[in-house]
């Protein structure tokens, strides 16, 4: 493991006003979004749209320090024959890949999930290494229903992701920890709360015991929400208070930041959310965006499957991650959306 290798690169991956593309949307995912805009689901599209962002200059220079990577993606080359990792590497932004294989069901908890793709998984990270990626992540799914989630279920997912962040620093690879407490159903924001903590709260304890150096790795949470079908929704100083208290109370200050998922918001709510945050700061640690939908929903409607439309698509993808610098620093309003 090289040490000051984890820190650096986690360090850039954090840099002020910086956060990531999550486009690492399995096929099946990339499917369903691509229906709602009428676009067939090949290999070719799905290549032609990453690609489009990844050579949208203004963006990615500016405002994306890494691109969480799909297993297909980080092996592709462009249509003009350039590997995918090499357009992201010109951009002096860094590669990265989803390295779990997708939830399934937990023997024993119905209603509970737990992360598979622990097997195997230091070969693959080597392989990954070669390819480019230089951090990577792992994403386990807390649901919130009635008497769920069970601490197993919450120790099952955590001893995972905390198995997994050390194997990808064996590995010379920064890890990102997911652990996402889901915002369906209708729970109050005060129970995500109470969830939330309990997650962290393990995840950590976890993640001392497997060894894992803080420094050279990167959490990618929740906010904490009320579930979408709750009466009462939160405004975002709401949000931002009971989210930053959370993390207060769990995440160590080794953590060198915080990269939120959007998790089921709409684009100017997972902005408007994290604007809030950071304008209760400083923190200790760099709160960011992981984005992948919250970045991703105007330019892919813009674009459509057409080529005619990837200069339309590329300027809706700047102003969403321009949005979301912005909010990085505390530095957005609503105002700026329609300037």
């Amino acid at each position: 493991m090289n040490k000051d290798q984890l820190v650096k690169i986690a360090q850039a991956m954090v840099a002020d006003g910086k956060g990531l593309l999550a486009a690492d949307e399995g096929t099946s995912s990339i499917k369903k979004r691509f229906d709602a805009i009428k676009v067939e689901n090949t290999e070719t599209n799905r290549r032609d749209y990453r690609e489009f962002m990844f050579r949208t200059a203004e963006a990615m220079q500016r405002d994306i320090s890494g691109v969480i990577l799909f297993d297909e993606t980080i092996r592709q080359t462009a249509a003009d024959g350039i590997p995918l990792v090499k357009l992201i590497e010109n951009a002096g932004v860094i590669p990265g890949i989803k390295v779990d294989t997708s939830p399934v069901p937990m023997a024993g908890f119905p209603g509970e999930m737990v992360t598979s793709g622990i097997d195997g998984l230091a070969g693959r990270l080597a392989e990954y290494y070669g390819l480019g990626a230089r951090f990577a992540k792992w994403r386990a799914v807390i649901d919130i229903g009635r008497d769920i989630p069970t601490l197993a279920n919450i120790r099952a997912n955590t001893h995972l992701l905390a198995r997994y962040a050390a194997l990808c620093q064996e590995a010379n690879i920064v890890p990102i920890v997911e652990p996402e407490v889901l915002m369906d159903g209708d729970h109050s924001i005060d129970r995500c709360f109470e969830v939330t903590e309990l997650v962290l709260k393990t995840l950590y304890a976890e993640m001392y015991e497997a060894r894992v150096l803080l420094e050279g790795s990167i959490l990618k949470p929740n906010m904490v929400v009320p579930g979408k079908k709750c009466p009462h929704q939160a405004t975002p100083d709401q949000v931002a208070e009971q989210t930053i208290r959370v993390f207060n109370r769990c995440v160590p200050a080794a953590v060198p930041g915080i990269m939120f998922l959007s998790g089921g918001q709409s684009d100017i709510e997972a902005t408007a959310n994290l604007d809030a945050i950071n304008k209760r700061g400083p923190h200790p640690w760099k709160i960011s965006f992981s984005y992948g939908r919250a970045l991703q929903s105007a330019a892919q409607k813009a674009w459509s499957g057409n080529p005619a439309h990837v200069p339309a698509a590329q300027k809706a993808f700047a102003h969403r991650a321009k949005m979301n610098r912005l909010a990085a620093l505390g530095q957005w309003s609503q105002a700026l959306e329609t300037a």
